[in-house]
């Protein structure tokens, strides 16, 4: 029996050793650089001298990185709730029987196909003055006086609101389906047995469809929190940051400070800086789903 378990597991070892392999070389060997270069003065051409922990205690102190970091988590704050609700809703719309169902299902999924890109450059377009679409559809119906136009990639306030209509467009789609699935595995009989009751619309959502959906809604959380902290392309593209770098995310400002500014070592420092405040994030809600499941 001994014999039969110990080759069995040979065998499965034979069967991961190529993923391990592929694995440690293109992650965990990265990583592992990855933290050797905060140590060091680290350029594009060469690894300089040893400077021990100077690029920790800079960062303790980069006013820029701190507002950059903080302009990361105002996305998040921005993007997260309402991508669950818009996610919700959109998987009620499709979830209803009719005859536009199939209709519904493919129009939310598809801009979730597209690339970053593809989908920051139809922004630029929508959100452009004089030639811009929301500009021009608000000419068109009078609320926008004829000779005004509103900037919206040169406001900071109106720019976040841009960057996060471009984003939830975009990416609602992928948390559409999620949740499209786990509305599909609530069994009918309840919604039927509700209804007999005499069960409003409102009540069978709050009663039964949400709380059902309270796991997947753990899950996208989580997910779409660390998806924002790395939003970087489509601000870069849309904004390149600006104005004054008010819009510039944090990955913005590693990718400048690695590749412009020649400072590799103070790039990855900052990387890990981000690196632990989501590993603290995702703790601190793996924490707290534990604790409300313990107390249900």
């Amino acid at each position: 029996m001994k014999t039969k378990k110990l080759r069995a597991d040979i065998q499965a070892l034979l069967f991961l050793l190529p993923f391990l392999a592929v694995y440690c070389l293109f992650t965990i060997w990265p990583m592992l650089k990855g933290v050797q270069m905060t140590f060091f003065k680290w350029t594009l051409i060469k690894k300089m001298h040893y400077i021990g922990w100077d690029n920790y205690r800079q960062v303790l102190h980069d006013r820029e990185m701190w507002s950059a970091l903080g302009h990361s988590a105002f996305f998040v704050i921005l993007t997260t709730p309402t991508m669950l609700v818009l996610a919700i809703l959109l998987a009620l719309i499709a979830n209803r029987r009719s005859f536009l169902q199939k209709f519904y299902r493919s129009i939310f999924f598809i801009p979730s196909v597209l690339s970053v890109a593809v989908a920051s450059y139809l922004g630029l377009f929508v959100f452009q003055p004089y030639t811009g679409l929301v500009n021009s559809v608000l000419h068109l119906i009078h609320l926008l006086p004829e000779g005004t136009e509103i900037f919206w990639l040169t406001e900071t306030g109106l720019a976040w609101i841009a960057i996060t209509l471009i984003t939830l467009w975009w990416t609602v789609g992928f948390n559409f389906i999620l949740y499209l699935s786990a509305m599909q595995e609530i069994p009918d009989e309840i919604y039927e047995a509700a209804r007999l009751d005499g069960a409003g619309d409102s009540q069978i959502f709050w009663r039964i469809t949400f709380p059902y959906l309270t796991p997947i809604t753990k899950t996208i959380t989580m997910l779409q929190i660390i998806a924002s902290f790395k939003v970087f392309m489509q601000i870069y593209i849309v904004t390149g940051g600006g104005p004054l770098d008010q819009t510039r995310p944090i990955i913005q400002l590693i990718y400048q400070t690695g590749f412009k500014k020649n400072n590799l070592g103070y790039a990855a420092t900052m990387s890990y800086v981000l690196f632990i405040v989501l590993l603290v994030l995702s703790i601190l809600q793996y924490w707290v789903n534990n604790r409300k499941g313990a107390d249900n």
